[in-house]
């Protein structure tokens, strides 16, 4: 009770907004995939690839499905959907969200949560009749709204103005992509850059990309009849890049403590949000003090807590008060009659 006294405290005393560029990705489990008809045979194969591209999302990995309990789980997906309906010529499909992540997770899977670092796509189409940056408020753009839905990926696209029109030439899409955008990027304030020059010629797409997280790069190259093709496999290619980061192999993760300096309530919520997929555990609550205990490992949860911003802070850069052993209550005790301290073993601190 004391626990939840300090936390009530806590949240009344502190309301300062977080503006965390991570976001909850809506619809993780809502699935859309296109049907020809509504007959029982096409009805099963449109779920068993539903459950494939869930299973993408969740996981990054393109190899999971050859596991064998997750084998036995795709022969019938049904029992992980909640309902399934048609919408024009595609089969909408909702999958239970606790008994998909329980099932998968019983298969040996890690997952990765809904809680997902943003992309910031400046994606140039360049025709015959001329070149064209596609912006936020553009219906052309509905292609890579959809893909990006689709595998898994928080969207966003520039506004597309004037300036940025003129920013935009096949030139500035090349290798050197974020030195040329990284200035007009800035304004959006994602996690994640990714440039695409995308060209129709000969009644097909073919494309060449440029990803950026922090220090890392990687490029790749793609091909499609259609639009919505070339889009989906640029997409998909990212997701796959993008999941290692937050996705670790079973028996890779440990108990850690985590401590979080210069908390309130907004960043509370954000906090929950972001340590859901390790089972975070709240320990206690010290003024603006949270102590955690998570299940990852390090690089799991470096990854994750950079998507908040948050700055890890050494041992001997913490305040004295975070150094010493607490009591159950969250008072700072004496070191040399305070009970053992939860924080043994691994201990990382961060701080905004």
């Amino acid at each position: 009770m004391r626990l939840v006294y300090r936390l009530l405290i806590l949240c009344l005393a502190l309301g300062a907004s977080l503006s965390g560029q991570a976001e909850q990705l809506k619809g993780l489990y809502q699935v859309r995939e296109p049907v020809s008809g509504e007959q029982s045979e096409e009805r099963a194969a449109a779920l068993q690839r539903a459950f494939d591209t869930l299973l993408l999302r969740l996981t990054g990995d393109a190899q999971a499905s050859k596991r064998e309990a997750v084998a036995e789980l795709r022969k019938d997906p049904q029992q992980l959907i909640s309902k399934y309906g048609y919408e024009h010529d595609h089969i909408v499909v909702d999958f239970d969200p606790g008994t998909t992540e329980r099932s998968l997770r019983s298969a040996g899977l890690s997952l990765w949560g809904a809680n997902r670092p943003t992309l910031l796509v400046w994606w140039l189409n360049e025709r015959v009749e001329g070149t064209q940056l596609l912006g936020d408020d553009q219906r052309s753009a509905a292609p890579v709204r959809a893909a990006a839905q689709h595998r898994g990926l928080p969207l966003r696209l520039p506004l597309a103005d004037l300036s940025e029109q003129l920013l935009a030439t096949p030139d500035a899409f090349g290798a050197n992509s974020r030195e040329t955008l990284g200035e007009a990027s800035e304004r959006y304030d994602a996690d994640v850059l990714l440039a695409v020059h995308a060209r129709e010629a000969d009644s097909r797409w073919q494309a060449q990309w440029n990803v950026w997280l922090d220090d890392e790069q990687r490029d790749g190259k793609a091909e499609a009849e259609t639009l919505e093709g070339l889009a989906d496999a640029i997409m998909l290619s990212v997701s796959e890049y993008l999941a290692p980061r937050y996705v670790v192999a079973p028996g890779a993760a440990s108990d850690i403590t985590l401590e979080i300096l210069g908390a309130d309530v907004a960043r509370f919520a954000e906090l929950d949000r972001l340590l859901e997929p390790f089972g975070g555990n709240l320990l206690r609550v010290e003024s603006d003090r949270l102590v955690y205990r998570v299940n990852a490992s390090p690089e799991q949860l470096r990854a994750q807590l950079a998507l908040a911003r948050l700055q890890e802070v050494a041992e001997d850069e913490a305040p004295l008060d975070a150094r010493q052993p607490m009591d159950e209550g969250g008072v700072v005790g004496e070191p040399d009659n305070a009970p053992a301290s939860p924080e043994s073993g691994t201990v990382m601190r961060y701080r905004w």
